[in-house]
């Protein structure tokens, strides 16, 4: 079975901070948390080393606790017989606390890092800047981050960044004047959100963290409400069929299809909606897509359902119980119309996803598609990428914050949430999934091939395949998204969407107990 290397829980700057007081403040010395982080620093560093036959080892010591796990690591690296130089931005006499006694307790030189070299070095701990940066980067700082990148670059030797690369907001991802290129990141007792979110996840190289002794009881003080999109986040809720049930048991999708020179899209979300688990899946078509439709598909069925008036009779069977509707259907006020229809209140509790065309159809009036969703029959999944996103958000706002500064991609999406009622499914490299009620989750990563049309519909179609099952909406969407890029991975180079399809009964096997 598929499992993941990350704790569930991800947590903010200010949240970890939160975790380390109360952790002390419950009798563990903060000097003993310090000496366990260096120890799995130390460990990550030696791991890298083993591979190379490297001996050598450069750790850059900045002026906070982040330099202090360094001057740590420095002195446990040597126990071990290896050839360490440090190099600070600050004197260790200008260090207070817990980075204070580690500087003491290094007997070694200690190299300004301006003029540090690089040379003759097989490994470099970045440990100058840590998740407690609170500002850009700049002057000596910025030159030494530069110098050091030209230098793995150049020579292909590896970096490993304490806690998260030095100049990486540790909450938001964003790149705070300039960047350590790792190739690993150790970090401890949670991944925090900035480790996911782009850029500074292409920063971060591979993710690891380590248990150092924070107590796990913090995470009950801090309640977090971001999560690591994996199957530990929403297992628990995961459909499967029991062996008596029937096919009207597993729910029965209806997905939209656009008109004749416009099916495709539709058809690739009703296929991906029936091997995502749906016992049922119809495709409403325009009575002049009728045969294109029929004549490309076998386990999906087709019928007829022309406008709005057509798509409310197919809807009246109370056992069609998700509606996905978007791609394909063209940008205007007849797509306003059959969202409209989907989403109007009834006798009979529904589901949606909307997507693509359904999504850029409202842009001119958002206002009236947060209507829609607040009377609708049941949750609703709104599944844009950026461009959808901005259009339907954003359009005539100012991206910006006060002070200059954008929101992060967990921030927009968790406002759209709130603002529309709908969870939403930010896609990208770093898919974000937002509930109304604050609740999210962030896809550790997705393969590149992923960027291929329509890949899209096939996601709209497997969240749909999974709410039919009676899967909650936000774990519908979680776990969709990481199906969705868990079958590119299978598939690997060359992919197509339909390939994602093919590859799903692969994902199902591995999250199936024997």
């Amino acid at each position: 079975m598929w499992s993941s290397p990350y704790p569930t829980e991800l947590l903010t700057t200010a949240q970890m901070a939160q975790a380390d007081r109360l952790t002390i403040e419950g009798g563990v010395a903060s000097m003993a948390l310090m000496e366990k982080a260096a120890a799995a620093i130390a460990s990550a560093a030696g791991a890298i080393l083993a591979k190379t036959s490297g001996r050598r080892v450069l750790v850059l010591c900045g002026p906070g606790n982040n330099g202090g796990d360094g001057y740590v690591a420095a002195r446990l690296l040597r126990e071990q017989r290896f050839k360490v130089r440090v190099a600070a931005l600050t004197s260790p006499e200008s260090l207070r606390g817990d980075a204070l006694e580690a500087a003491r307790r290094w007997d070694g030189k200690v190299e300004p890092a301006q003029t540090c070299d690089f040379r003759g070095t097989d490994l470099v701990i970045d440990a100058l800047f840590g998740t407690g940066l609170a500002r850009d980067l700049h002057g000596p700082a910025v030159v030494l981050v530069e110098r050091l990148n030209a230098w793995r670059r150049q020579t292909g030797q590896k970096v490993v960044a304490v806690d998260i690369p030095s100049g990486v907001d540790g909450t938001n991802g964003a790149i705070r004047g300039a960047a350590v290129e790792a190739d690993a990141t150790i970090t401890f007792f949670r991944l925090k959100t900035g480790h996911l979110l782009l850029p500074g996840r292409l920063c971060c190289g591979e993710l690891l963290c380590a248990h150092i002794g924070i107590r796990a009881s913090a995470l009950d003080v801090i309640a977090p409400r971001t999560f690591v999109n994996e199957p530990a986040f929403w297992r628990a809720g995961l459909p499967l069929p029991r062996v008596d049930a029937h096919k009207y048991a597993r729910g029965h999708a209806v997905v939209v299809s656009g008109g004749p020179c416009a099916t495709g899209a539709a058809r690739l979300a009703a296929l991906a909606a029936l091997r995502a688990g749906a016992g049922l899946v119809t495709l409403a078509t325009p009575a002049e897509a009728l045969a294109i439709n029929a004549g490309a598909l076998t386990a999906v069925m087709v019928r007829v359902a022309d406008g709005p008036v057509g798509l409310a009779a197919l809807l009246a069977d109370a056992r069609k119980n998700v509606v996905a509707l978007g791609p394909g259907l063209g940008v205007g006020e007849a797509t306003c119309a059959l969202t409209e229809t989907a989403l109007a209140p009834g006798a009979h509790q529904r589901a949606n996803v909307l997507d693509a065309d359904a999504l850029t159809s409202f842009a001119p009036a958002p206002e009236r598609l947060w209507r829609a969703i607040k009377a609708a029959p049941g949750p609703v999944v709104l599944t844009p990428h950026e461009g959808e996103f901005a259009r339907l958000f954003e359009s005539g706002r100012d991206a910006r914050e006060a002070g200059g500064e954008r929101p992060s991609k967990l921030e927009r999406a968790r406002s759209a949430a709130r603002s529309s009622g709908a969870v939403v499914l930010l896609k990208g490299p770093d898919t974000v999934v937002a509930a109304p009620d604050g609740r999210a989750s962030i896809m550790p990563e997705a393969s590149p091939w992923l960027a291929t049309a329509g890949a899209g519909d096939v996601l709209s179609g497997i969240v749909a395949g999974l709410l039919a099952q009676g899967m909650e909406a936000f774990a519908a969407a979680a776990c969709a998204v990481w199906m969705h890029a868990q079958a590119a991975v299978v598939f690997g180079p060359g992919l197509i969407a339909d390939d994602l399809i093919d590859r799903l009964p692969a994902v199902w096997r591995g999250l199936c107990p024997e």
